[in-house]
């Protein structure tokens, strides 16, 4: 029984069905019954390739490649043994001069009066880069989703490895969407999960808190005491926008007795020292800084150091704090150390520092008290540019200078001890100084003068 289409196409004229054909068909090929072909007709004028190709003459199987020969000469049986039927075939033809292989999708068809075969043929080119388009499309999607699988999973290890608790939640409904278990531990009181439920900090301080940050983008931080926490807790809060979502970050601190300065209830006295304080610990990383700090280094707000090395703004070099750290460990106080400060704008100033370690339960706690001398006047140290006047001056300033001018420090000053010496023992007669000496007296006078000893304006001239 005929279909709907095929009734609907008996209605129409033989030269509107060839319209149509030329219209939805790139290649039509005439093939005779041994499957050479006769015609061929490229309706499509944009695919020039395909008038290149030598169709006519040549045998149907032959057109398309080797491991589609069988294929097409199948198709061609098909077609003969069914007339009036058409058969689709997909092969690959190809194409002589480039070598290149055109997907293309062919339908064969017999008319009724038995005479050769029709067979009309759409180019596969579009339909195939589309095809692989969306394989590669498909292809790094997965990729994305690995890799963001892995960093994800990456991101709550690093969450559950951590002792302070982390929330992730929602400004709009106020619903905490992420929490590691240290955080659940901290604020649960009920045995369940906090996630999905609103944030249980709920007092005017908090919210104060989370307002601050939403106005300014910036962290705030603040102590606050907790249900599951008796020592209280410092609370970090920070504000990110994407897109049309908004998140408070926030960061529990457990501040027990045994955790850092502030919970030893010295944090007020630190904030009021007229000298810089640090705790870091046994790694260098700082965990706790003063207001005259950050002042000093001209970094705003603290969180913006926390986690830090000590050594990006301290020392010379790396070696000051590894030096100071060694000692530190191995049970030596730090004693007036004599370093540099480096502020966030590349200025220096001379500093001298101090450290103890503070054991405190396993985690022990290192503090660094720091003093500024860049304008200390001293009857040793005066603001003057006359040479150290003895060795122990010099290896004082160990640390503030290097190696290379303290060496000639130290000569300079060997050299003008022993002319002093000299002059004492000849009772000032500088002729038998420089007899002793070894010296030339033009010599010697030139010494004086550049050391300063005596009267240089006394001095023969020769």
């Amino acid at each position: 029984m005929p279909t709907k289409d095929q009734v609907l196409l008996k209605e129409l004229d033989p030269a509107a069905v060839a319209s149509v054909l030329e219209a939805v068909a790139d290649v039509q090929l005439q093939l005779d019954a041994e499957g050479f072909c006769l015609d061929v007709a490229v309706t499509n004028a944009e695919l020039t390739d395909l008038m290149r190709i030598p169709w006519r003459g040549r045998s149907w199987h032959e057109l398309c490649i080797e491991e589609h020969a069988e294929r097409a000469k199948n198709a061609l049986t098909a077609a003969t043994r069914t007339p009036n039927t058409p058969n689709r075939v997909d092969l690959n033809i190809r194409a002589t001069e480039t070598n290149d292989e055109l997907p293309m999708s062919f339908r064969l068809i017999q008319p009724r009066d038995g005479k050769g075969v029709i067979a009309v043929g759409r180019d596969l080119r579009v339909v195939s880069d589309l095809r692989q388009q969306v394989l590669n499309a498909q292809h790094a999607m997965e990729q994305d989703y690995w890799a963001l699988r892995q960093m994800e999973n990456r991101y709550r290890r690093l969450l559950e490895l951590t002792s302070d608790g982390i929330l992730v939640v929602d400004e709009g409904t106020g619903r905490v969407l992420e929490a590691n278990s240290q955080a659940n531990a901290m604020l649960n009181t009920e045995g369940q999960s906090i996630i999905g439920r609103p944030l249980p900090l709920n007092s005017v301080e908090i919210q104060s808190l989370l307002d601050a940050a939403r106005e300014t983008g910036a962290t705030s931080l603040r102590r606050i005491v907790l249900p599951n926490v008796p020592h209280g807790s410092d609370v970090l809060v920070s504000f990110q926008r994407q897109g049309p979502e908004s998140r408070y970050l926030i960061r529990l601190s457990s501040t027990g007795e045994d955790s850092n300065l502030q919970d030893m209830h010295l944090a007020d006295t630190f904030q009021l020292a007229p000298d810089a304080i640090v705790q870091v610990d046994s790694e260098g990383r700082i965990e706790y800084v003063n207001s005259i700090f950050l002042e000093w280094i001209s970094v705003p707000a603290p969180d913006q150091v926390m986690g830090r090395t000590l050594d990006t703004w301290v020392g010379r070099t790396t070696v000051d704090l590894s030096v100071m750290l060694s000692n530190l460990k191995q049970g030596r106080p730090i004693k007036l150390y004599a370093s540099v400060l480096k502020n966030s704008v590349g200025t220096t100033s001379e500093i001298e520092i101090s450290a103890a370690t503070v054991q405190r339960g396993e985690n022990p706690k290192i503090v660094f008290f720091i003093r500024d001398i860049s304008r200390r006047l001293t009857t040793d140290h005066p603001l003057t540019e006359r040479l150290p006047r003895s060795i122990e001056q010099i290896t004082e300033r160990v640390g503030r200078h290097p190696l290379k001018e303290l060496v000639r420090e130290s000569t300079e000053v060997i050299e003008a001890l022993c002319i002093e010496a000299a002059l004492k023992l000849t009772r000032d007669n500088r002729a038998s100084a420089a007899e002793i000496l070894g010296l030339s007296r033009q010599s010697l006078y030139t010494k004086l003068r550049r050391y300063g000893i005596g009267d240089s304006a006394s001095d023969p001239a020769e």
